[in-house]
């Protein structure tokens, strides 16, 4: 790896600066027990909410364990010591809950009526129509 100059390193830690001053970072996070919510107060004056059972690892913990929440990593992460579970800030900020995995099955749980209708037009009609390769 080549060494870096004095300039790069400059530009990085002012790359850095700018996030830490701008960036969703957390100022404070708490669990409402109540609604069943974790609130994120951040360091850019907004607040964000959302459902305990959303997130994966929390969906089943007990309120205490909830509770529990603290602040990491200049902000950048919400950690629960007795779950082992950490979730980045930024992340929850794009709406990221867990693991591609999980999140896919969440979205897969999706329903309506048109969808079942449509499921159950393909399975009369012998499931997904096969792919056909280009020749």
């Amino acid at each position: 790896m080549d060494d870096l100059s004095d300039f790069q390193i400059d530009q990085a830690l002012e790359r850095g600066r700018q996030a830490r001053e701008t960036g969703p970072r957390a100022r404070r996070a708490s669990y409402d027990r109540n609604l069943g919510l974790i609130a994120v107060d951040l360091t850019n004056g907004c607040s964000v909410t959302f459902p305990v059972a959303l997130v994966q690892g929390l969906e089943t913990a007990s309120a205490d364990q909830v509770a529990e929440v603290e602040v990491q990593g200049q902000g950048y992460g919400l950690h629960w010591e007795s779950l082992d579970l950490d979730l980045s800030v930024p992340g929850l900020m794009a709406d990221l809950f867990g693991t591609r995995a999980y999140m896919a099955r969440k979205a897969g749980k999706a329903t309506s009526e048109a969808k079942a209708a449509a499921s159950r037009r393909n399975g009369a009609a012998g499931g997904r129509p096969k792919k056909v390769a280009a020749e």
